[in-house]
């Protein structure tokens, strides 16, 4: 059963970092493209970045281009999410999801699925 764990969101000030995590167990979450998505309150779940099953390919929403960086170490069954210069509207839950087909590079949203539980980012002076 596939499950994945996200954790490291906290309440920042603005111009801030974090480091959100996203641990797989139950499945071979090497094989497997990774995205992170935030849904703020009110408002749609949307994509956020996304790296596939080696690391060698990312995408990004434009909101983040520059100040988000996703790696993953698959030693570790990991796959974080770098926040930079944190702005108030990267306000929101988090949420790590994997891709339904293995090796794949399609980062369309509508490919992933299996969510974790979801980690709250909060950037307010």
């Amino acid at each position: 059963q596939v499950q994945l764990a996200e954790s490291g969101g906290a309440l920042v000030q603005p111009g801030g970092s974090l480091r959100l995590s996203c641990v797989g167990s139950g499945f071979t979450l090497d094989t497997f493209a990774i995205g992170w998505f935030r849904q703020a309150p009110g408002k749609e779940r949307e994509f956020v970045a996304a790296v596939s099953w080696n690391g060698g390919s990312t995408n990004y929403t434009d909101a983040v281009k520059g100040r988000f960086t996703i790696s993953r170490d698959n030693a570790k069954s990991t796959v974080y999410l770098q926040m930079n210069s944190l702005k108030p509207e990267d306000t929101a839950v988090y949420y790590c999801a994997a891709h339904r087909i293995p090796l794949s590079a399609n980062f369309a949203p509508a490919f992933f699925g299996s969510w974790g539980q979801g980690t709250q980012v909060t950037v307010s002076s």
